[in-house]
């Protein structure tokens, strides 16, 4: 790694100095929330949060929104200290879309702001889908390895991705994963259970469809990996693939059809929607019961 390599921010978080912002907001939030006598589930029910989410915001990994905010003072009668700092939360927010890392800004400012997103999986959970110990486990197992620090620096920044989720208007999402991707056991019997039970979580979103592409199909119209197509507020699709660290942009018109209509044509092809969820839970059953 050259010298202007170890010190180029690794997050937007680290980039723009919020990182401490949010670990104390972060600490703020665990203590009133334990003060309330609620657990992390019990507090994310009330949010409209899973429980991973709320311990990712209250280890300040986690970008909370406004709205959360606003919400948590209120239920947390926090007499207005978490709606005091949400002027800040959105300033680091903004400035956060426009620090990721050179190779990946381009993408990462289309994705914020994209109103369609449709993503092809075929070798692990995409990140948008991913909980925060499958990703830390991603990260961890990386060849060459990472730093410690680097790894909990690219797991805040999936997690803080994953607010799309919570935009509005919301964008429509759609995904094929490949059979196989269920069935990888990433992080063991524990964190796999956990991102099953995410995925469904996840596909319960209204604007949300999750379809799995059986393995036993016997053609495939795409065997060249995965790839994501985004559709920006005002302008064309466009593409995105990731092969061994190199990733690339595709704006051509021509090459971008080419891509969306072989993902039309894998949607087809894929479980529906509704099959792809019962396939999920028996996956899940199978696996807690083996673990029982």
């Amino acid at each position: 790694m050259t010298e202007e390599q170890e010190r180029r921010p690794e997050t937007p978080a680290e980039a723009n100095g919020s990182t401490a912002v949010f670990v104390v907001l972060g600490k703020q939030l665990k203590l009133l929330r334990e003060r309330a006598g609620l657990s992390q589930k019990e507090f994310g029910r009330l949010v409209g949060y899973g429980p991973d989410q709320i311990s990712a915001m209250e280890r300040g990994v986690r970008t909370p929104r406004p709205e959360f905010l606003e919400r948590a003072d209120e239920l947390l009668d926090a007499a207005g200290l978490f709606k005091e700092v949400i002027p800040q939360v959105e300033e680091a927010m903004t400035k956060a879309r426009t620090r990721h890392p050179e190779w990946y800004r381009s993408y990462a400012a289309l994705e914020a702001e994209a109103v369609e997103l449709h993503h092809y999986c075929n070798h692990a959970v995409h990140g948008l889908l991913q909980t925060e110990a499958y990703a830390r486990v991603v990260f961890a197992k990386r060849r060459p390895f990472l730093s410690e620090e680097t790894i909990e620096k690219r797991v805040a920044d999936r997690l803080s991705r994953q607010q799309v989720f919570q935009r509005w208007p919301a964008p429509v999402v759609s995904y094929i994963l490949e059979e196989v991707v269920l069935d990888r056991p990433i992080g063991g019997s524990h964190v796999h259970a956990e991102q099953l039970r995410h995925l469904l979580h996840v596909g319960s979103r209204r604007n949300v469809e999750i379809q799995v592409m059986p393995t036993h199909v016997q053609e495939h119209p795409n065997m060249d990996g995965a790839f994501n197509l985004l559709v920006p507020k005002g302008y064309p699709q466009v593409a995105y693939t990731e092969v061994q660290g190199h990733p690339r942009l595709i704006t051509d018109t021509e090459e971008v059809r080419k891509i969306a209509d072989r993902y039309g044509i894998m949607r087809a092809m894929a479980l529906p929607p509704t099959e792809s969820r019962t396939l999920i839970e028996m996956k899940l059953e199978t696996l807690c019961a083996a673990r029982n």
